[in-house]
């Protein structure tokens, strides 16, 4: 049986996005992967928790994909976090809803990857500007796996974006087909 995989996707202006729409187009039409566009499904910020929490029960890979804005998550994806995963369905009592699921971030960033180092100009490692990620996926009892990353997508050619959204389209699709074992390969 295929594993499914649900894309919480999060960009507020994926028009100005060369990146994000090429990987989100990459993997449209996948067998067994949804792209779930939270800012095109919900532009008044009104989120369906029920409609959100039966999107997860049906995934074993959940991705959250969206840009790094202003070191850290766009407004839609928190806003996702703080409504949708409640105490008694992600975490604490009877809060089992999504254990064992695998988690992973699919994420761009502006900036070079020499910016996110400690002696970069952002003075932090993006690794540890994930924390709150792995912090989430502790605490819901998700499998938190490496993030697939993009820096310096605004100084990306057209060609070289096409070829990271292949390497995402592939890396989703080998999940679907082989399971956790398509995270734990060291190239993507």
């Amino acid at each position: 049986m295929p594993n499914k995989v649900l894309i919480l996707f999060a960009h507020p202006s994926l028009h100005h996005s060369r990146i994000n729409k090429a990987m989100i187009d990459a993997v449209q039409g996948l067998d067994d992967v949804t792209v779930h566009d939270l800012y095109e499904t919900y532009p008044e910020f009104y989120i369906n928790v029920q409609h959100e929490q039966a999107l997860l029960k049906t995934a074993d890979l959940i991705v959250f994909h969206h840009p790094i804005h202003w070191y850290s998550a766009p407004p839609m994806i928190k806003l996702w976090q703080d409504v949708v995963l409640e105490r008694g369905f992600a975490y604490d009592e009877g809060g089992d809803a999504i254990r064992d699921k695998d988690f992973m971030l699919a994420l761009s960033t502006g900036g070079k990857e020499e910016a996110y180092q400690r002696e970069g100009n952002n003075h932090f490692t993006l690794e540890e500007l994930l924390y709150p990620y792995q912090a989430m996926s502790y605490r819901c009892g998700l499998r938190y796996h490496k993030p697939f990353l993009i820096h310096g997508s605004y100084h990306r050619l057209d060609e070289n974006i096409q070829v990271y959204a292949m390497h995402y389209r592939q890396l989703l699709n080998n999940y679907v087909i082989q399971g956790v074992a398509a995270l734990q390969d060291e190239k993507y």
